[in-house]
């Protein structure tokens, strides 16, 4: 189908595409993919599967265009990776349990790792192109099997608290670069919580943002019921109709 698409009487927009230019697509049709889950929503996920999918083609043949591989040999890449990363079900190996299992996952990506160049510090064997929250827990909790992390919860509160000081100290000073600089330290802070209460940062954010938006919702639906101008409501109005959207969703 993309040979047609991008083919001589072809799509133009399809055709002008490169794998830089689909980038901000397959972000988008990522996280519809995650929303559809999120929202036991099956008939939305089996469409945005289909869309993450065509992604996946999409780029495939902008690299056979170039002479590089195929979608054929992405297929095959994934199967050869699944064989050879569980020899407890294709091999001679066994397992009694799951994290039997991640220590064999991670033997064998460790060996993969060393073949391919990558740093001889385990620490920094992370995946750099997951979003920046992803980032910083894969990064802590490499950390963390290396003996580098607390033992309990309290110090973390603290070092969220002692970030939070900081923020507000750049900003006494009005450094805005500081303060950008302390934003971030805050932030990694609030990922190593995620992990003792053993949390998806990504996911608890994704979750914040979509409550965000049905209780902003809540409050269209009522301005227009009202017959108000959302945007000439006051601040009062309008955190009075979010407390009762709280209230009412909950979650």
């Amino acid at each position: 189908m993309f040979a047609d698409l991008r083919g001589e009487e072809g799509c133009p927009w399809d055709k002008k595409q490169s794998l830089k230019s689909l980038k901000k697509y397959l972000i988008e049709e990522t996280y519809e993919v995650i929303e559809a889950i999120d929202e036991d929503d099956y008939d939305s996920l089996k469409k945005e599967l289909g869309d993450l999918l065509l992604q996946v083609i999409f780029q495939s043949r902008i690299m056979e265009e170039q002479g590089e591989f195929d979608f054929l040999d992405v297929i095959k890449n994934l199967n050869d990776k699944l064989i050879r990363r569980h020899p407890h079900v294709f091999g001679e190996d066994s397992v009694e349990n799951s994290n039997d299992v991640k220590i064999i996952w991670d033997k064998i990506k460790k060996e993969e790792g060393e073949l391919n160049n990558q740093s001889k510090i385990e620490v920094l064997n992370y995946n750099r192109s997951q979003p920046a929250l992803l980032q910083a827990h894969e990064l802590q909790t490499n950390a963390s099997e290396v003996g580098f992390d607390w033992e309990k919860i309290d110090p973390v509160f603290e070092k969220i608290e002692e970030e939070l000081s900081e923020i507000k100290e750049a900003l006494k000073l009005k450094d805005n670069e500081a303060a950008s600089d302390e934003l971030g330290d805050l932030l990694f802070a609030v990922v190593n919580l995620s992990r003792f209460i053993d949390s998806n940062p990504e996911e608890a954010l994704l979750g914040t943002i979509n409550r965000f938006i049905k209780r902003f919702k809540y409050i269209e639906k009522k301005a227009v019921e009202s017959e108000l101008d959302i945007e000439n409501m006051g601040i009062t109005e309008l955190e009075k109709l979010w407390q009762e959207a709280k209230l009412k969703m909950r979650r």
